[in-house]
């Protein structure tokens, strides 16, 4: 297993200096090469010759996702196209994409923190990786690929989809690490299910599980229907991809951002404050080291906390916890603010429910409702009369108004009636007229 203990184990007085150095060096790269940048600093009134270090960061404009789409296709980078070896872009649900380009540097870093998140999740030489990310313009596919080549161990570019053949490689080619989204984790077990297959005979025993919100409920669910240790990860395309921050498999307490190359901040979301360590807020990065396209302040829109104490690991990298939703795709349910993620930690509670469900979101008069369909087990559907299904929904229901704070209706379904997914899960059916 690889360990670079001289970065993630470093005195966070001596982190700080490297940081502020390298925050020094990223304004003058920006101002220099990205229109946008200088136009923002010289609004701003600041000269990078005016930034010293740290205590210089709030001062500093922020950056948006708006501002990618409207300088798109090239206009953030910092570096000449013939010095771009990759393009990548995010899945945007509207508008253009966001569009990234990273150096070879680029390329060098990324592979060097996928494999410090990978190796921090357990995975060594020896493994087989079953990379079920997508490939393509997904940064997942690609970033975990880099990572566990460079990591030693031998890599299965399957990418999304074709359950079946997940299945079959797993028993022919032994896997013993997965990379997939945590939905496509379970929907890997309800395939395992109808095809007779026990997943605890299989020799996995590591995912490595991001894309999208989940829970510890469904980390749990998914350690006890796998048999295996379900580690997050986290990484966004604008900052790098998969591999910002990852969970260690000692203390599974917390994504260990690495700092040494992004700068984390937490900020009030309504004011754009910084919020003191251990304050939940918006999660804000700046770029270190990035060449292709720097990003200063970038606004994440994920909502976390960070802990800035020392893990039993011994890594000293600030944690974040796991990002319970985002601030641009809440739901506002008469007044009360809703993550999905919420609503399955609620859900998973109740061991009569399986962990698919969809949030439905309708406008009856004035007022916003909110409806969750959530399917029951097998065994439950099979055996519950009526009655016990009534008082199981009654429950559900006052679980998500006692926990969450709002009131919704539940609808039980029968199995395998809400839709699956090969990547990222639908979970919320917005019909609020726009």
């Amino acid at each position: 297993m690889i360990r670079d203990a001289a970065r993630e184990s470093m005195q966070r007085d001596d982190l700080k200096r490297l940081q502020g150095e390298r925050l020094v060096g990223l304004v003058g790269r920006i101002y220099e090469n990205v229109p946008l940048y200088r136009q923002r600093l010289d609004e701003a009134g600041i000269h990078p010759a005016d930034v010293k270090g740290l205590d210089d960061l709030a001062r500093l404009p922020f950056t948006y996702k708006r501002d990618l789409r409207d300088t798109y296709p090239f206009g953030m980078f910092a570096a000449p196209l013939e010095d771009i070896v990759r393009i990548h872009a995010s899945s945007g649900t509207t508008g253009k994409p966001t569009t990234v380009g990273y150096t070879a540097a680029d390329i060098e870093v990324w592979a060097e923190m996928m494999a410090r998140a990978m190796a921090g999740a357990g995975v060594s030489r020896g493994d087989i990786v079953q990379n079920a990310y997508g490939y393509g313009l997904f940064t997942g596919g690609l970033g975990a690929h880099y990572g566990g080549e460079r990591l030693g161990a031998s890599v299965i570019p399957i990418s999304g989809g074709n359950t079946q053949k997940q299945l079959m490689l797993m028993q022919d080619y032994g896997s013993t690490v997965l990379c997939a989204t945590p939905s496509f984790a379970l929907y890997i077990w309800d395939v395992a299910q109808s095809m007779g297959i026990d997943m605890a005979e299989l020799p996995l025993r590591v995912g490595i599980f991001g894309a999208e919100p989940w829970s510890d409920a469904m980390r749990r669910e998914i350690e006890q229907k796998l048999s295996i240790k379900a580690i997050d990860i986290y990484g966004l395309s604008e900052i790098m991809g998969p591999g910002v921050s990852c969970e260690c498999v000692e203390a599974q307490d917390g994504l260990h951002v690495n700092e040494d190359h992004f700068l984390a901040e937490i900020i009030d979301p309504d004011t754009g404050a910084p919020l003191p360590d251990g304050e939940r807020g918006e999660l804000v990065f700046t770029t270190l080291t990035k060449q292709g396209i720097p990003l200063l302040r970038y606004r994440t829109s994920d909502i976390t906390r960070l802990n800035v104490e020392p893990c039993v690991c011994g890594r000293t990298f600030a944690r974040m916890d796991r990002v319970s939703g985002r601030s641009d795709d809440m739901l506002i349910i008469r007044g009360v603010n809703v993550f999905p993620s919420q609503i399955e930690s609620v859900l998973l509670m109740s061991p009569e429910v399986a962990p698919h469900y969809q949030l439905i979101v309708e406008r009856e008069g004035a007022m916003d409702v909110l409806g969750v369909e959530v399917e029951l087990t097998p065994e439950v559907f099979g055996t519950a009369d009526d009655h016990a299904l009534k008082a199981l929904g009654a429950a559900i229901k006052r679980n998500i108004k006692d926990i969450v704070g709002v009131t919704a209706t539940v609808d039980l379904k029968q199995p395998n009636t809400i839709e699956r997914s090969e990547g990222k899960a639908k979970r919320v059916i917005d019909k609020r007229p726009k």
